[in-house]
C-alpha cells in the first residue's frame, strides 16, 4: 500500500488495480480457450493473487473484511437462488 495516498486515492487506485488484474486473468483464459494457447497456471495464480491484493485493499479502505464481503455475497446468492442454482433459473 502506498502510504502517501489519501483514503479516496487508495480506494481508486485499488479498485482500478482490481479491474486491471481481472482483465489480465481474462486475457490469459481467453487466449487459452479461443486461441488454444497453453494455460500457464502459475501466471494465472500470480494474477489472481494481484487481484486478491487489490480486493483486500478496497475492502480495508472501506472498513470491511474479506470475510464480510464473502458473507454478504453468500447471503445475496442465497436470496437470489433460495432453492440452489440451476441453469433454468
Amino acid at each position: 500500500m502506498n502510504p502517501a495516498l489519501s483514503d479516496k486515492q487508495r480506494l481508486l487506485d485499488a479498485a482500478a488495480g482490481l479491474a486491471e488484474e481481472a482483465g489480465e486473468v481474462l486475457g490469459l483464459v481467453r487466449k487459452h480457450v479461443m486461441q488454444q494457447r497453453a494455460l500457464d497456471r502459475a501466471t494465472v495464480v500470480e494474477e489472481l493473487g494481484d487481484a486478491l491484493w487489490c480486493l483486500a485493499i478496497v475492502a480495508d479502505t472501506l472498513g470491511v473484511t474479506l470475510s464480510d464481503v464473502a458473507r454478504a455475497n453468500e447471503a445475496k446468492l442465497r436470496d437470489r437462488h433460495p432453492d440452489g442454482f440451476s441453469a433454468g433459473t
